[in-house]
């Protein structure tokens, strides 16, 4: 049965390295290595199974940042506290384990433990004492060490909102400013994965490639409905043309709090950093803004206008057949 949710994009860092770090107990082999390889069939993902000592660990993944020069680094979990020391480079941290030893202690991670995925080395099982917790706490009171004003412009963490295992936000946001929520467990699935992860790999591809996409402003009246549920067929318009423009979301200044709850809620990480409030929607210099422009004067703009309500554009659904002819431009 086709995946409803996964979608490739050949694209999307092509020609490029990908180097992902599995959590705890985990392995190279894990269904996030999958979705990674199939929705960037031309980026070449590496996938190390890593040893269950810590340091041998992070000493394997610095012998592969020199010897491989990832363009990018993802890690989870356990993973995404070993990524957030491997300085220098562009990097996710999804939920990451930033202590690690607590966590396991916390969650009965210790003692005799099954590998949640197939290994290369074919080994099953490992056993966690408290040497081996030990050597855990020491790694992970490494973190944010030696970080530079490049690293916080380059490094961003994804923390689920509904993870019981990992919560450390606030100790990663306080030294890194691109960090926020998106809608999921500890583990991913395809739809978090989808609509949280892969844009924000798509703004580190564009700022590589210095590629600015066409830019679309979206009226947040356009959005809602009566009942100030989304539109019908909104989301999904809106996660089609993230993969060819910028979106901007506009709405009232007056309007902030509250409109920033709702679409983080109902549109997730695509609204990160994307979201503009003010009074003058004349002003704004783009490519295509979708608006009610009964609601305010927009004489003047330099975006092209489409008239949402129109009869040209009366649903979300002419919005997605008009801009599906355009092709991204």
């Amino acid at each position: 049965m086709e995946n409803p949710y996964i979608k490739q994009f050949p694209e999307l860092m092509e020609g490029k390295t990908v180097l992902y770090v599995h959590g705890f107990g985990s392995s190279g082999q894990s269904g996030t290595v999958t979705r990674l390889r199939t929705v960037m069939p031309n980026a070449r993902v590496l996938a190390p199974d890593l040893p269950v000592d810590p340091n041998e660990a992070i000493a394997l993944l610095h012998t592969i940042c020199q010897e491989e020069k990832p363009d990018l680094i993802i890690g989870t979990s356990m993973g995404g506290m070993y990524t957030e020391q491997l300085r220098g480079f562009d990097r996710i941290c999804i939920n990451p384990a930033l202590e690690i030893a607590e966590t396991m202690k916390a969650h009965g991670m210790t003692g005799t433990q099954q590998f949640q995925n197939p290994r290369l080395d074919g080994i099953q099982e490992f056993y966690v004492d408290k040497a081996l917790v030990k050597a855990y706490k020491e790694i992970s009171e490494q973190r944010f060490a030696g970080v530079t004003p490049e690293d916080k412009r380059r490094v961003y963490g994804l923390f689920g909102d509904k993870d019981d295992l990992v919560d450390t936000f606030d100790m990663f946001h306080a030294v890194y400013p691109n960090a926020t929520h998106f809608h999921g467990e500890h583990r991913m699935d395809d739809k978090s994965y989808m609509h949280s992860v892969v844009p924000v790999i798509r703004w580190i591809d564009d700022r590589q490639e210095k590629r600015e996409r066409p830019i679309i402003y979206i009226g947040v009246e356009t959005m809602m409905d009566s009942y100030r549920k989304p539109a019908s067929s909104v989301q999904k318009a809106v996660r089609q043309l993230i993969e060819h423009y910028q979106v901007f979301f506009v709405a009232p200044a007056l309007d902030y709090t509250t409109t920033e709850s709702w679409l983080t809620e109902y549109f997730d990480v695509p609204t990160y950093q994307h979201i503009i409030f003010t009074h003058r929607r004349e002003l704004l210099y783009g490519d295509y803004l979708i608006a009610a422009p009964e609601q305010e004067n927009l004489e003047g703009t330099l975006c092209t206008v489409l008239d949402f309500g129109s009869d040209t554009f009366k649903t979300w659904d002419d919005i997605i057949e008009y801009f599906s002819r355009l092709g991204g431009q």
